[in-house]
């Protein structure tokens, strides 16, 4: 690659502060015009929120339709690359999540929570660490010039196990056996987030390269699809925190107590995958978006439970919410380090 297609674009760039720019943006608008934006909030489909399932198909539908599946069959040839996506997001990260939320939810932020409070934090914090990331990933890698038909293979293999093993695993850690996760969220969120733009990038790939060839795939219409992508992620953030703004203006330093728990989860998982994958000497391709899936989190799901669950406004759907507000600018950072670290 050349030194011209190496240059990142000025919007890229600030993504940074686009991202902080529109947050603001978000809360403001859900603090002074929360009845104008109720009635987007209501609109669902087995309590995934429909505007943001539309936005959010729009921001990893350029990396789906960039996807060869003929070349998917290569996996195959370097499995371990999977088997540590696997581990990181099945083994540890439910379980280094947890541990985090009730270090610093039930002992070192005790003075400042009730108990009733805190184990809300907690269970919050567990739907995220249950939830590896799915949609945002394909983002992710994306900048980062991953292999796209590699992360499709981590990201189909991490949902169908997650079909399986997300309620046990928050059964199991939030120590309740009786709690019922609606299966239909989890199905529905899989299907909207993963599977439709999956088949419409398909669909589109084969409809372009058939009427106007490869190189113009590539070399015009791609370009021209960059943006969607960055614009899709920008409105998500605005409409998601225009939802929760008058809880966020409210509880400012319960939102900092949150976060803390979370930054560091995210990061933890962020380096212990790399390093381990460094050790087994990945390609950069594949090791930037592994990495990337057990640090980032499948926060529409985690939302969407939060909220069927303990309902909107409770102490566990406004730590799913955080796990938002921290996530995008935790894992821009981590997108820069890993091209800065590219082998």
């Amino acid at each position: 690659m050349n030194e011209k297609q190496e240059q990142i674009g000025f919007f890229e760039r600030y993504l940074s502060l686009w991202v902080a720019l529109c947050i603001g943006v978000g809360v403001l608008i859900g603090h002074f015009f929360s009845e104008s934006v109720l009635p987007l909030s209501t609109m669902s489909i087995a309590t995934v929120n429909l505007p943001v399932a539309i936005l959010v198909w729009f921001m990893i539908f350029p990396m789906m339709v960039q996807i060869d599946f003929t070349s998917i069959g290569k996996v195959g040839k370097n499995p371990s690359g999977l088997v540590l996506t696997v581990i990181v997001n099945w083994l540890i990260k439910p379980f280094t999540m947890a541990f985090f939320a009730w270090i610093f939810f039930d002992k070192v932020f005790a003075s400042f929570l009730n108990p009733e409070i805190a184990s809300q934090y907690i269970a919050g914090a567990i739907l995220l660490g249950a939830a590896p990331c799915t949609a945002m990933v394909f983002v992710w890698s994306y900048l980062t010039k991953g292999d796209p038909e590699y992360t499709l293979v981590q990201v189909s293999v991490n949902d169908l196990i997650l079909l399986v093993a997300f309620i046990p695993i928050v059964k199991l850690l939030l120590g309740i056996t009786q709690i019922t996760i609606p299966m239909n969220t989890l199905l529905t969120s899989v299907v909207v987030f993963v599977i439709f733009p999956l088949v419409a990038g398909f669909v589109v790939n084969r409809l372009i390269i058939g009427a106007k060839g490869r190189l113009w795939f590539e070399e015009v219409f791609l370009p021209k699809l960059k943006p969607v992508s960055i614009l899709a992620l920008l409105s998500t953030l605005i409409l998601l925190f225009s939802f929760q703004g008058e809880t966020i203006i409210q509880n400012p330093f319960h939102i900092l107590l949150i976060a803390i728990p979370l930054t560091l989860q995210t990061y933890f998982i962020f380096f212990i995958t790399w390093a381990i994958g460094r050790k087994m000497k990945f390609p950069h391709c594949i090791l930037s978006p592994g990495s990337m899936i057990g640090a980032s989190n499948f926060f529409e799901l985690a939302v969407a439970v939060a909220i069927a669950l303990f309902g909107l406004n409770s102490g566990a759907a406004l730590a799913t919410v955080v796990g938002v507000l921290i996530e995008v600018p935790i894992m821009l950072s981590l997108v820069k380090l890993a091209n800065r670290w590219r082998y």
